[in-house]
């Protein structure tokens, strides 16, 4: 699933007046191509400003999308249930909640449930640069059902992307800013106790973990500040990283891909099936290419 469209503050559009969409591409096909679903009628598409996204496949092989949504600079959380029989999203509900702030990532833990990213404590655009320019450590991570909703864990300077661990025992968060990739151990009570930080040499933005291997692959930015002066002399560049055995000792981490920004400019995050990578951009195009 691709997500197109997103507007935030700082960070240049290139249809800056085009609602959100939501792209479904099949990485079985020999020529894979995104092809938009449909969202059911009754959803407020004029405002769609989506950002992280995450599915839960239910018992029954129902699958539910959860995507981060910023209409009217606020945050929501969009709870879709995807109808495959006409590649269609119907729209179940919006969740708000006075703990969901400034919502980056998600990341589903059942039908109605998931983990959440703050990365900023202000919403307001103002006060979110001054508390970035300050270095606060206000950012944090939030549980969501509909019966409990509480900080699960907090101190992280931007906390970005999500994600967990294949066997579900482990949650792992990037913290943009400090350019890092946080352990955490998940307990029955949803509270989410710190393992290990592993220390990295750029900016972290979103987490994809390889199902089979547990592996950790991660759109980077070698240099965030391009991002915001948005220069054509100056592009901001591309980089993947992928963390083998992070839970070990000794992770391996390996520069898959890098770019200066004349191919792929601000990589946001990378996903991977069956030695296929999908490459996606804050603001640019996507990349598809087989390793």
């Amino acid at each position: 699933l691709i997500l197109q469209g997103l507007k935030y503050p700082g960070v240049k559009s290139l249809a800056p007046d085009k609602p959100g969409e939501i792209f479904l591409m099949d990485l079985n096909e020999d020529n894979p191509r995104a092809v938009e679903l449909r969202i059911s009628r009754g959803f407020d598409l004029a405002s769609f400003n989506p950002h992280g996204i995450s599915t839960y496949i239910d018992r029954d092989d129902t699958v539910y999308l959860f995507v981060v949504n910023h209409p009217h600079q606020k945050s929501t959380v969009e709870l879709f249930k995807f109808v495959e029989d006409d590649n269609s999203l119907a729209h179940l509900k919006t969740i708000r909640h006075d703990l969901l702030t400034s919502v980056n990532d998600i990341v589903a833990m059942g039908p109605d449930s998931f983990y959440a990213t703050n990365d900023h404590y202000f919403s307001d655009f103002i006060l979110m640069f001054v508390e970035m320019f300050l270095g606060l450590t206000w950012s944090n991570v939030v549980y969501y059902s509909p019966k409990e909703v509480k900080e699960v864990a907090a101190g992280f300077y931007s906390a970005n992307g999500i994600n967990i661990s294949p066997d579900r025992k482990y949650i792992y968060v990037a913290d943009v800013l400090d350019h890092n990739v946080h352990v955490m151990e998940k307990h029955d009570n949803w509270s989410l106790t710190h393992v290990k930080t592993l220390q990295l040499d750029t900016l972290v933005d979103n987490l994809f973990i390889d199902a089979h291997t547990g592996d950790v692959w991660i759109g980077c930015h070698p240099n965030g500040m391009k991002l915001f002066y948005n220069d054509p002399e100056n592009l901001p560049a591309s980089e993947v990283l992928c963390i083998q055995n992070i839970l070990s000792e000794e992770p391996v981490v390996t520069r898959v891909y890098a770019d200066n920004g004349s191919v792929l400019q601000g990589t946001s995050v990378a996903s991977i099936y069956k030695g296929k990578l999908l490459i996606g951009t804050v603001f640019h195009r996507a990349l598809y290419c087989e390793l």
